[in-house]
């Protein structure tokens, strides 16, 4: 007489729990660096269009330019600022 008990048709094994497992992992690990793919293209395109003439980053760039020391105690205050808000 044998011990073992036949196995249901139904029921996946447990290698079949494993691939599939795996296989769901890896359609997630895709869909997570898609999504932080697309939101480091956009950060770049922001950056890009923000250093053209007349941009954010552009006018902070000439300001600190022309006067680095008054630029950096601005910076100072802003960054005691924040410091003391939290």
């Amino acid at each position: 007489m044998s011990s073992e008990t036949p196995e249901s048709p139904l029921q996946p094994t447990l290698g079949e729990r494993a691939i599939d497992t795996a296989t769901d992992v890896s359609r997630t690990i895709t869909e997570v660096s898609d999504g932080l793919r697309a939101a480091a293209d956009r950060l770049s395109d922001a950056i890009a269009a923000s250093r053209r003439p007349g941009g954010v980053l552009a006018t902070v760039s000439a300001v600190t330019r022309e006067a680095p020391l008054a630029s950096l105690f601005v910076a100072f205050l802003l960054g005691v600022a924040a410091a003391r808000r939290r």
